[in-house]
């Protein structure tokens, strides 16, 4: 399909590509945004306008062509929406949260891997969707466009609900695949919490991984589960998802269920590992503490003895003693081993 990435008037900045499909094939046409409103208008034409990081007359010249409301256009001039679907009279606001998994340069699978928010907004009509993509590494539509054209006759006839379904099913399934990576991770760090010996002290780094690993978790579910309501007012909306959308509708609404469950015990696992950990923590801390004790127990009762026979009043009956000096070390010697078996037998050393 031949690709032309035009501008939308001689002051926009961000390149906007335009591609059309008749009776579900791609349109070998090289076509400008002018050529949109033209194509939309014979009911034979689905079109898809693509634009990255838009500036704000990218956005206000879809606005005209598509004729939005003014609350959609002010909308999608601000990123870090709330996933939604806003109906309006001919056509639907759509955002959500494509995410992907990056690595920090630590490189620690464990540690150092972040979700990357790829925001997505697009407005859907019954023959044409405009996608806008934000982003350093933007969500690709490659696979999307693949599956429209691999479903050419569904494409045509549903027109822009069927559409708005495989680029709501290729989100979901990214997030699947996230949290069954996650529940991996999450399992690695049950073993580690519950598989570290009494004395192995490993600082605050473990509890860090279940904090990092649950922030990550949570925020996939902010951006997951609002998506069960859009999708249940999608259809709702004959005109985007008529009767045989439905079934594709609901297998993604599931998808989202199950994202969302998994989530939620993913969540509630890693608050008991946390839970578990800070005991761990306290009873190491414990157990330190009693050997502390311990270990200043047997050095009193010495220094005890030791500082009375060092105090040389004149008149201490045993400093004239042959044995006195023998037999104060001897005492030293006796309590010490004598408290050191207490301590040993009550398990405090």
């Amino acid at each position: 399909m031949m690709r032309e990435a035009t501008k939308a008037s001689g002051t926009l900045g961000v390149m906007i590509e335009v591609r059309a499909f008749r009776d579900g094939s791609a349109i070998e046409e090289h076509l400008a945004l002018g050529d949109a409103e033209r194509l939309i208008a014979d009911d034979g034409n689905f079109v898809w306008i693509d634009v990255t990081d838009p500036q704000p007359d990218e956005i206000d010249a879809l606005g005209a062509i598509f004729a939005l409301h003014p609350l959609t256009i002010e909308d999608a001039h601000h990123r870090h929406q709330r996933p939604k679907v806003e109906l309006f009279e001919g056509y639907a606001f759509v955002v959500a949260h494509p995410l992907a998994i990056r690595e920090a340069p630590g490189g620690d699978e464990l540690v150092d891997q972040e979700l990357v928010d790829q925001e997505l907004h697009a407005f859907v009509g019954r023959r044409y969707i405009a996608t806008i993509r934000y982003g350093a590494d933007p969500f690709s539509m490659k696979v999307v466009e693949h599956r429209w054209l691999g479903q050419a006759d569904i494409l045509a006839s549903e027109g822009g609900g069927f559409a708005t379904y495989v680029l709501l099913d290729e989100v979901v399934d990214g997030y699947l695949s996230i949290i069954e990576s996650f529940e991996d991770r999450a399992d690695d760090l049950e073993d580690d919490v519950f598989g570290a010996t009494a004395g192995d002290d490993q600082g605050t780094a473990l509890q860090e991984r279940i904090f990092r690993l649950k922030r990550e978790v949570v925020r996939l579910r902010r951006f997951a589960a609002p998506l069960r309501q859009s999708l249940d007012l999608i259809q709702e909306e004959p005109r985007l998802a008529g009767s045989k959308l439905q079934p594709y509708y609901r297998d993604v609404s599931e998808h989202v269920i199950r994202v969302t469950e998994l989530a939620d015990n993913i969540r509630d696992l890693l608050t008991s590992l946390l839970e578990v950990r800070v005991s761990q923590v306290a009873n190491r801390l414990n157990e330190i503490t009693k050997k502390i004790s311990a270990w200043a127990g047997i050095i009193l009762v010495p220094t005890l003895i030791a500082g009375i026979y060092g105090m040389n009043f004149e008149h201490m009956p045993e400093l004239g003693w042959r044995f006195g000096y023998p037999g104060a070390i001897g005492a030293m010697v006796l309590s010490g081993i004598a408290l050191y078996a207490v301590f040993k037998r009550r398990g405090w050393l």
